[in-house]
């Protein structure tokens, strides 16, 4: 971590557990992670929780995260949350092209573009979610995904919009599998990702964005990964509910 150049994060995902209730109770067990200056943190929570989730979380500095959003603001998309209407609940970020995202719900680069352009101009900071599956990784050809994922996340996006996003490195093979990549070899693709980057945008742009690492992060290995210097934090699963180790990990943050 480098924290010159850009914000140190810490993001938790809930996906699709909590009710309202349940959801609210446990932000409200978080409470204690106000008094952390060091790192920013953020509850990425299921639509359906966000208003219990900001009522907890009220006059603290935890942010709330959304876990999607649509690229249009209005419209006969059914079932669908668009960037105003969390801008609404005062959301603050919201995951765009999570792996699961892709996989069961037909989520494409260009549909992962549209949404961060959209969730910019509404005024929200995306977590762009890029990452390679155990076939590609075995094959060689990690650099080259990623590279394409991130090329075509951010067309159209200017450099002032390049520094309000964020990035998460979640190699698919590691999320939900209890397999992460070593810190090293996480390091050599948040590396990459920020080389990406500057050879689009130049250096003094892509070192103020935040690179953070999924894929099985928790409290034992959080620390060794968020030591590498283009680490910036991390996009937590399932350790993020449970109170104590996400709070381990905010602590290995510092």
């Amino acid at each position: 971590m480098d924290r010159r150049y850009r914000k140190t994060i810490v993001a938790g995902n809930w996906k699709m557990n909590l009710t309202p209730s349940e959801a609210k109770k446990f932000a409200a067990s978080l409470l204690p992670l106000n008094s952390v200056k060091y790192t920013h943190i953020a509850l990425c929570v299921p639509a359906i929780d966000i208003p219990a989730v900001t009522k907890a979380l009220k006059n603290s500095h935890l942010a709330v995260g959304a876990q999607n959003c649509h690229f249009e603001e209005k419209g006969a998309f059914t079932g669908e949350v668009s960037v105003p209407m969390l801008r609404d609940l005062n959301v603050k970020y919201v995951i765009i092209g999570h792996s699961e995202r892709r996989q069961y719900f037909g989520e494409t680069d260009e549909t992962v573009n549209k949404k961060a352009l959209a969730a910019l101009a509404g005024g929200l900071r995306p977590i762009i979610c890029v990452g390679e599956t155990q076939e590609q990784r075995d094959a060689g050809v990690t650099e080259e995904v990623i590279k394409l994922q991130i090329k075509l996340a951010i067309k159209d996006m200017t450099p002032a919009q390049i520094r309000r996003i964020t990035v998460a490195y979640e190699p698919i093979w590691a999320i939900g599998t209890g397999k992460t990549a070593t810190p090293e070899d996480a390091e050599a693709v948040c590396k990459f990702i920020r080389a990406t980057l500057r050879s689009f945008f130049g250096a003094r742009v892509a070192r103020s964005v935040s690179i953070l690492y999924g894929g099985s992060m928790n409290e034992k290995n959080a620390k060794a990964l968020m030591q590498q210097p283009d680490i910036d934090g991390g996009l937590i699963g399932g350790a993020s509910l449970k109170a104590d180790a996400f709070t381990a990990i905010v602590e290995a943050s510092k």
